[in-house]
């Protein structure tokens, strides 16, 4: 029997208020992605205030000021210990230190350590997690870049749950060109990330990832390091 020009009437308000629903909500998840890489990418480009005093710092290899501010730290007396996470496997503390733009001084190398088995984020919380229990670390700044750190304090916070964590970005040298394309790519990959880090992603299709990323990323020895 066809159908009666009400019940038609009827189907096309469901359909017009489901197609309105569907692109309410749409519409909504766009302005929310949107608003919050415009904080993301704000927050990115924060200042790092002086950090407490801590038992350790861990500062993570990939962008440039990292090392170098992590060592500067150090001298300073913030921190008791170091640890670099995610340097090359074949990296010795004594090659890695010369290479450093400026001088290390050799009462900073006996509380310096190498990490060499990080080549993800997730490597680097697992890798400092283990350095942590190590050395009996109880407090810990985190020395990344400020696009980045937000990342690494909520893995590193998953892997060591009873360490306070002080973040310590660093203004990446992309972010002077913000318009510029490579920077917004790296922005909206890295806000992107993050979002992921916080609904667990990362852990729970790290077998898959590890399926299809064999390579070791780690950076080698040299300047460019940091």
């Amino acid at each position: 029997m066809a159908a009666s020009p009400a019940m038609k009437s009827r189907l096309r308000v469901r359909t017009r208020l489901r197609r309105t629903v569907i692109g309410t909500g749409l519409l909504v998840a766009i302005i929310a992605w949107v608003s919050g890489l415009g904080w993301f990418i704000h927050d990115a480009m924060r200042a790092p205030a002086p950090p407490p005093h801590s038992d350790g710092i861990v500062a993570l290899t990939g962008g440039q000021g990292r090392i170098e501010e992590s060592l500067r730290l150090l001298a300073r007396g913030d921190a008791d210990r170091l640890l670099i996470s995610g340097v090359d496997l074949h990296a010795t503390l004594g090659d890695f230190l010369r290479h450093q733009p400026q001088p290390v001084p050799l009462r900073l190398w006996s509380r310096t350590t190498l990490g060499r088995r990080a080549t993800s984020t997730l490597g680097n919380a697992d890798e400092t997690a283990a350095w942590v229990r190590d050395h009996d670390i109880h407090s810990l700044i985190v020395v990344t870049a400020g696009y980045h750190i937000r990342r690494a304090m909520l893995e590193i916070s998953r892997t060591a749950p009873d360490v306070r964590l002080h973040a310590y970005p660093i203004r990446s040298p992309a972010l002077r060109h913000l318009l510029h394309p490579a920077t917004l790519r790296l922005m909206v990959l890295e806000y992107d990330k993050w979002l992921l880090a916080c609904l667990d992603m990362a852990r729970l299709t790290r077998p898959v990832h590890t399926l299809f990323n064999h390579g070791d990323t780690r950076p080698g020895i040299g300047p460019h390091m940091g």
